[in-house]
């Protein structure tokens, strides 16, 4: 690899990095932290229950609600947040904060 042109990195070294990244990235955007405070309780724990990889029906079932009402708040926080779709979501959750890698909601 290294007669490719990569550069061979140190154990230690790569997981300092690793380690810097994901610092970087668990600490909360202001932009994204303030749109988030215009959601409701539920579509907050909608987004949490997104965010940790639940269907509209695995979030139906864990809240005790109809799969519609799910979608109704799905269709509510991508509006709210201008979010294009669920992955986007998902990223929005990380970047503000409300979940963190290896932390669930």
């Amino acid at each position: 690899m290294i007669a490719a042109g990569d550069v061979l990195l140190a154990p230690s070294i790569t997981r300092r990095l690793i380690e810097d990244v994901a610092r970087r990235r668990s600490v909360p955007r202001p932009n994204t932290r303030l749109r988030l405070n215009g959601l409701t309780p539920r579509e907050t724990e909608v987004l949490l229950l997104v965010a940790q990889g639940l269907s509209n029906k695995e979030i139906a079932e864990t809240l005790v609600v109809a799969e519609q009402t799910v979608k109704t708040h799905m269709t509510r926080l991508l509006a709210k947040l201008g979010a294009r779709d669920r992955a986007q979501l998902v990223a929005m959750a990380y970047e503000s904060g409300l979940v963190a890698p290896g932390r669930s909601g």
